[in-house]
């Protein structure tokens, strides 16, 4: 299986055309100890990651249900498919005050779900994963 799916698929709205590549993102869960033994393994040159492992990793199902909420995957959705401009436009279709998109948003970008774009003074949410595939032994 590949991480990535060749399916392009273009939106044009609003004058601006936006290319997103259908990407999947492949999630480990992981013990603490586990996640640091792990960690110092790589660093030691002892372990090396093949390219299929997880580039996230969560302590457990239920961090990753926080960050993968029905709320949040609902706004994933949104995002993908409207494609807002800022902040301020995507408050507006979501219904949710600026600061709790803020605050999400933080969250998703600090895993690699979405990207924030800062440009022409106004931040651009980017979908980045459609996909996810969670990795976890027992």
């Amino acid at each position: 299986m590949t991480n990535y799916h060749q399916m392009i698929t273009c939106f044009a709205g609003f004058g601006r055309i936006n290319t997103m590549v259908k990407k999947m993102m492949k999630i480990g869960i992981i013990s603490k100890e586990d996640y640091r033994r792990r960690t110092i393994a790589i660093a030691k040159g002892e372990h090396k990651p093949g390219k299929d492992a997880p580039k996230i990793w969560f302590e457990s199902m239920e961090s990753l249900g926080q960050v993968l909420s029905g709320q949040n995957q609902k706004l994933l959705r949104l995002i993908k498919d409207s494609n807002p401009a800022s902040l301020t436009e995507l408050e507006t279709i979501s219904g949710r005050k600026k600061s709790n998109l803020s605050r999400t948003l933080k969250t998703l970008s600090n895993y690699g779900i979405v990207d924030l774009v800062k440009e022409k003074g106004t931040v651009r949410p980017v979908v980045n994963a459609t996909d996810f595939q969670v990795e976890l032994s027992i």
